[in-house]
């Protein structure tokens, strides 16, 4: 067999351009980079807290505050619900990767991400049943009403996939979690006081924004080093 040109002239032989979610941004983080990692971190994060901001489940928190004037039990008990809901959207997430081909999950991945934009701007209620409480103490109340309540919401579906692009389960729950956090923390201490401050409609538009360029971005292969 003849040597090829590039052996010839001591190169290595170009490889083929893949996908990004073929590789890193799917199934394992360990070719993900510190730059990739931390994007992972900041994004779920940003976006979980923007979208969270006049959702169900921030609306449940400022009716738990409202209720039973407990802050602490309170906010352990979204703390414990949303690392149990995202845990499992989380595993969802990464089991997805599994059933497609990389250039299919690119296209749902970068539609959903439109979808989610599009689903953001669309004003959230309180229904009855999830605002119906069963009677396990403060933090039990909480938690359990809480999973419940993010069972199909917004910021679940938005865990999804976000694990599904980045790859990286730790970080994106931990993300998406402190997302939760960021925006329902101040909801049970502050109650009606920061809820009739807060700009929805502006913070809506700023998260569809953000989860429109996601969706572009991964859709066209924009931004590939910086996790889209």
């Amino acid at each position: 067999m003849q040597p090829s040109l590039f052996s010839e002239a001591g190169l290595a032989r170009p490889l083929t351009r893949s996908p990004r979610l073929a590789g890193v941004a799917i199934g394992s983080s360990r070719e993900t980079g510190p730059e990739l990692q931390l994007d992972a971190f900041l994004i779920s994060t940003g976006v979980v807290a923007l979208a969270e901001v006049g959702d169900k489940t921030q609306l449940l928190a400022f009716l738990l505050a409202a209720k039973f004037r407990k802050p602490v039990p309170i906010i352990l008990g979204i703390l414990v619900a949303t690392l149990a809901n995202h845990g499992l959207a989380g595993a969802l997430g990464a089991w997805v990767t599994t059933l497609f081909a990389p250039e299919v999950l690119r296209w749902v991945l970068g539609l959903s991400f439109i979808a989610m934009a599009v689903w953001i701007l669309v004003p959230d209620t309180l229904d009855e049943g999830d605002a119906r409480l069963v009677h396990w103490g403060v933090f039990g109340t909480t938690a359990v009403a809480f999973f419940l309540a993010e069972m199909g919401d917004k910021t679940q579906i938005a865990t999804v996939a976000l694990a599904a692009q980045y790859g990286d389960f730790l970080r994106v729950v931990a993300g998406t979690t402190l997302g939760m956090l960021i925006a329902n923390a101040p909801a049970v201490l502050l109650g009606d006081r920061a809820a009739h401050r807060m700009p929805v409609k502006l913070v809506h538009g700023v998260a569809a924004a953000i989860f429109a360029g996601l969706g572009v971005a991964v859709l066209f292969g924009i931004g590939e080093g910086y996790g889209f």
